[in-house]
Parts: C-alpha cells; structure tokens; sequence
C-alpha cells in the first residue's frame, strides 16, 4: 500500500520555533463562524514561551486510514517524551471559543434615556537479521538516518535526518510513502537548514486495539529560538488554495506574521436581520472579499483576547486541564468556587487567532511569526440591531423612525461591501428601496477609507 502523505498536514508543520484593554462589549451571542464552513480547511495550535513550543496537529485526512502518513520538519530529534497524542475536544472548543460571531441588540424606547451594553517498531523488530542489516546498507547509500522510532497511540513515529533531498525522497517512495512530484526542491531547502524529518503514520492494530475510528491529533514539543511555519511542501502538489487556522496561546501577547501583512478582519459592523439565517454563506463571502482585497497575501486576524474571559462569549473558556492539555506550562491557576473547577489566572494566557487561505503562487514563503506586547483586545464580530416596535409618541420616536429607513440603507449597502452580494438583491429581501441622501453617499465613500 503506497502512504499517501497528508498535504493538509505536510503543509501546515514543521520547522517551528520553539496594551491597552477595549472596553466591555454589551450585546447577545447567537451565532458563530465554524471552521468547517471551509473546505479544505486544517487547523493547528502553538503554544510558546520562551522559545519552547508545544505544537497541536488536527488530523483533517479524510480516506482510508491504511493511506495515513504525515512528514514534518523539525528543528531537532525529538525524544518520545516529547510527542503525544491530542485530544480533538481541546481543539474544537478552542475553535468555537475564538470563532468569528454574530451578536445583536435591541433598540431602546426612544421616549426614555439609558446610559447602558493522534507498529513501525514491531515490524521492523521481526524483520530477518540478514534483511535488516540489507536495509540499514540500503538507508546508507541514501544518505538516510532513523534517528528515532516510537509507538504514540496509534501512531508509528520516526525521526529521520538525511545528507541530501533526492535520497530522502527516494526512501520515503521505497518506505511506501508517496511524495509529490516537484517536492524535492522544498526538501533541500529544509535539510540546507539542517532540519530533521517527523514522520507519523497509523498502527492499525494499535488503533483497532484502542477502539478508535477517527485520527486524533498529534503534539510536539521542542526548544528553538526560531519561530515560524512551513507551509510551501505540502504546496506541491495541492489542489486549489487551502484554508489554515493558527490559533497561539502565549503569555505576553498577540502574535502576528513578520513576513507578510497581518490584517484586522472588520469587525463591529451592522448588517441586516436576515443575516442571522445565513451568517455562515456571510462570513464566508466577506473573508472571500478580504483576501481578494489583499490579493490573496494577507493573513487575517479573527480573534485576540486574554483567555480567562469574553465579551460576548461564543463558548465558554477554557480551563486550566484544558490549557495545559494544549501545552500552556507557564500558567498558574486557582479553583473557581462558583463553578468549582480551575481556571487559570487573569492575564497568564493569550489567545491569538489567525486565518489564511493560500497557494504557492502567493505564498512563496514559510510563515514567520514574532509575539508582541500588544494585549488589546479583538473579535470579528458582526452585529444585528432589532428596531424599537413600539407605539408610544413624542418628539424622539417621531425621528426614530424617519432614521430607520436611512439604517436600513447603511445596513445594505455594509453587507454589500463586506460580502460582494448584489445591492438590488439585498434591498429586495429587506424590503427597502435605496435612500440616496448627502448622508448616506457620503457614508458609502468613506466606509472603507480609514
């Protein structure tokens, strides 16, 4: 059976290095933007301090598992201590915590005034000692090195190091995992950078013994001053652009890339009512739009914000067990008494969430990464305003209303620009027709201004 190398995987890992507070958001969660309205999409989460990076892998393959392998660059030869198996849970809820979310107000009576708002080893223990010697003469000419081998839940684990690109591909086609054509110029810039080689692929006895009928993610931990992401291999041969989610958990501040443009998704505009019914065709039209808007080279910020609290919350957050799950080690914690669990202290964990959809073509470059101080917060959030239905009468109310046809207006013509939809159609589904006062034209031209 020929390993098919996960390019989800390949490209998003390997060679990984190891303010002033917004003010309280008021409004009502009801909705959010799940990964899984991307296709293609895969995610990982980095926590680092100190140049020590622990590194959680989701398993998005899809297929026969037998076809499972994964190949990742590393900066070293990780002992086994150092490689675990994730719990897909902590991901998920670390998703659904900093996902993109839809929240909404309620106008208040105009009349009054508020102030308020986842066995290599066994197999090759019982090869013949004349064919493993054959196969170490074998990795010799190829100029390969096992370094390490492990068994890690259901996965098989080898740390491989070689002296030249084309005898690495060539051990990895004759070990039954299949390389992209064209991989080899990638391959030689990491060995150029005297990376080692992570390779996992699924012990199905081991899995069939665990009961498990899904990959669970794989976690790497390690030391290096350097910080980045290698996402050109798993490039070769993809098909079409891929969408990855960054999510790092650091204790000074917010991460964003030194090498390409980090960019603040908007956020805290008001769209229509009917958006609630379909905010993930929203949310997925309106970061098409921004990427296009940054020619296909931006990398977005969805979320940055200390992890022991939200405003408003699209989960709750995460706990102490949890953090630490994900490799948070410098955290200290206390017991909640009102929900009598840990959680960790005020301002010891921040959450950075980044989003990027790229290619080869537009993406020539690993990602690179540095930590700021920066500790302010931001959530891509989207805003739903009900009107104030009301029957009572006075001067106030009676300008209210004359104002909400002019809303309803600036509300179309936002969701128009943020998602590309026709005007003419969104008009239509609201029910308005256009108001083209000074005020409005004049909105319209400085929306995106600033």
């Amino acid at each position: 059976m020929r390993r098919i190398v996960v390019p989800m995987l390949t490209l998003l890992l390997g060679l990984f290095a190891w303010s002033g507070e917004a003010s309280a958001f008021c409004g009502f969660y009801v909705g959010k933007a799940d990964t899984k309205l991307f296709n293609k999409a895969s995610e990982v989460a980095i926590a680092r301090h100190d140049n020590k990076t622990v590194i959680t892998m989701a398993n998005d393959f899809k297929g026969d598992v037998k076809e499972f392998a994964m190949v990742v660059p590393v900066p070293t030869v990780l002992e086994k201590e150092q490689i675990h198996v994730g719990d897909p849970a902590m991901l998920k809820h670390l998703a659904d915590y900093s996902a993109p979310r839809l929240v909404e107000y309620f106008d208040e009576n105009p009349c009054r005034r508020y102030d308020m708002m986842q066995d290599r080893m066994g197999a090759m223990k019982s090869m013949a000692p004349a064919a493993a010697e054959a196969k170490r003469e074998r990795d010799q000419v190829l100029g390969v090195t096992v370094e390490a081998q492990y068994l890690v839940g259901e996965y098989d684990i080898l740390i491989l190091s070689a002296k030249e690109s084309a005898g690495l591909e060539t051990w990895l086609a004759e070990n039954g995992y299949k390389i992209p054509a064209g991989a080899s110029a990638v391959l030689h810039s990491y060995l150029k950078q005297n990376l080692k080689f992570f390779v996992a692929k699924v012990n199905l006895g081991e899995q069939a013994k665990l009961g498990l009928t899904h990959l669970r993610p794989l976690q790497i931990a390690f030391e290096s001053p350097r910080f980045l992401l290698p996402i050109r291999l798993g490039t070769v041969n993809a098909d079409g652009a891929q969408e990855l989610f960054i999510y790092f958990l650091t204790r000074q501040g917010r991460v964003e890339t030194t090498n390409y443009r980090t960019v603040r998704l908007p956020e805290a505009q008001e769209v229509p009512l009917y958006v609630k019914d379909k905010f993930g065709d929203f949310y997925r039209d309106l970061f098409t739009q921004q990427v296009k808007r940054e020619s296909e080279r931006g990398v977005f910020l969805e979320y940055a914000w200390d992890m022991n609290w939200c405003d408003p919350c699209a989960a709750n957050p995460l706990s102490a067990e949890e953090l630490r799950g994900l490799g948070v080690f410098w955290q200290d914690s206390v017991v909640n008494p009102q929900r009598g669990r840990s959680m960790p202290m005020a301002q010891s964990v921040f959450l950075t969430r980044l989003h990027v959809r790229y290619d080869a073509a537009h993406f020539p470059e690993d990602l690179m990464f540095q930590e700021t101080p920066d500790r302010s917060n931001f959530q891509a959030r989207y805003i739903l305003r009900h009107p104030w239905t009301g029957t009572d009468e006075c001067a106030a109310a009676t300008a209210y209303r004359q104002q909400l046809r002019e809303r309803y207006e600036r509300e179309a013509q936002t969701l128009a620009t943020l998602t590309g939809w026709n005007i003419g159609e969104i008009r239509k589904t609201m029910n308005i027709t256009a108001v083209p006062t000074v005020e409005g034209k004049k909105w319209y031209r400085q929306l995106w201004a600033n």
